[in-house]
């Protein structure tokens, strides 16, 4: 039985900022919705007036917490983020759910990436889990909980993902020295690699179709995932439950990271 259906609240009383909120479909929003329903109270970031109205429209949904502008690679947006945030007052949980690729740059080949492509890619990727840490430190609770969300793409070839895999790899690596660093506070930092989701980040894979296609078929638990089993680990992680976990990375994904080939009786 699910957690939430048990009428045991896990965070209850537990502030959490969730970022990379884009509409209804994305990750962070099966995030944020478990959370809700474990009892935090949620703040949001949001870049560019695009998805605005939708993340204002979700939180209002999702006890009515702030919607904060936000964009990563701007240090000022940071800090004005952060001093509009602190009447919510300290954080316990810190979603990082935030990434970009040019989308040239998820075809063709990876030698093709240009430096601005890169560099870019890098930024808000992965670097962005840095700087919407050091920005937010002193405004997180001792013992609190940051997670970032990776994918199978940071440790294995998954074509057409491309320099999006090395900025995860990058992001996993971040995760792992963050979690040193803020280790003497009790604060745990952790990823949760996902499995292919339908989101409008994935679609601009090339083939992603064709993964959701052959997951259910050669994963152990012979199914894809959706949103809400990734909320269900992030509030597993945001929880005093994981208050010895931290520098590791969690795989949501049915299993199939573990599978080193494809059954026998495979059909493509």
């Amino acid at each position: 039985m699910r957690w939430y259906l048990t009428g045991v609240k896990l965070l209850e009383g537990k502030r959490a900022l969730i970022t990379g909120v884009a509409n209804r479909w994305s990750i962070a929003t099966g995030i944020a919705r478990r959370m809700h329903e474990h009892g935090a109270q949620l703040a949001f970031t949001y870049q560019g007036e695009r998805v605005r109205d939708e993340v204002e429209k979700l939180a209002a949904e999702l006890g009515g917490g702030p919607v904060l502008a936000c964009d990563v690679s701007d240090d000022a947006s940071l800090a004005a983020m952060r001093e509009a945030l602190a009447p919510f007052g300290k954080l316990d949980a810190l979603v990082h759910s935030i990434a970009f690729v040019n989308k040239e740059d998820l075809a063709g080949r990876v030698y093709d990436t240009s430096r601005n492509g890169f560099t870019m890619a890098l930024d808000i990727s992965s670097y962005s889990l840095i700087a919407l840490v050091n920005t937010l430190r002193e405004g997180m609770n001792d013992g609190a909980s940051v997670m970032a969300l990776s994918y199978l793409g940071a440790t294995q070839i998954v074509p057409n993902y491309n320099i999006a895999g090395i900025a995860k790899a990058a992001l996993e690596s971040i995760v792992r020295y963050l979690a040193y660093d803020l280790g003497e506070r009790g604060i745990r930092v952790n990823a949760i690699s996902a499995g292919p989701i339908k989101t409008a980040s994935s679609r601009q894979v090339g083939g992603f179709s064709r993964i959701l296609d052959v997951v259910p078929k050669v994963a152990p638990l012979r199914r894809n995932i959706t949103a809400d089993d990734v909320g269900d680990t992030a509030v597993y992680l945001a929880s005093d439950l994981s208050r010895s976990i931290t520098a590791d990375v969690h795989f949501v994904d049915a299993g199939y990271h573990a599978m080193g080939m494809y059954p026998p009786d495979f059909v493509s």
